[in-house]
């Protein structure tokens, strides 16, 4: 059974950082790209960064670019996204997935997504 879990959120002032995790299980995580989207309240759910099965290539939408890094931990089965200078537009419900080649614009396995809330 493919199941993809998220962990990390929480309450963090403009400024800060959080990492979050994806811990994944029911697959070999390097046979897989995985994909971070987002969901702001009354948007609609945007791709912000994805890593590549085996390479390891790592792409991101420019609004996070130099602020977001994404990395993978084969051997313990999870998918990392640290967020650096955290803005309160970045305040949001992020989701980790499997996708599609990249730039993983498409998804087929989610988790059940993890808060970020950005204020002072």
């Amino acid at each position: 059974q493919v199941q993809l879990v998220e962990s990390g959120g929480g309450l963090v002032q403009p400024g800060g950082s959080l990492r979050l995790s994806c811990a994944v299980s029911g697959f070999t995580l390097d046979n897989y790209h995985i994909g971070w989207f987002r969901q702001a309240p009354g948007k609609e759910r945007e791709g912000v960064s994805c890593i590549s099965r085996r390479d390891g290539t790592t792409y991101y939408t420019n609004s996070v670019k130099d602020r977001f890094t994404i990395s993978r931990n084969n051997a313990k089965n999870t998918v990392y996204l640290q967020i650096d200078s955290l803005k309160p537009e970045d305040t949001a419900v992020y989701y980790c997935a499997t996708t599609d080649d990249p730039p993983c614009l498409e998804a087929d396995y989610w988790g059940q997504g993890t808060q970020v809330t950005v204020s002072s």
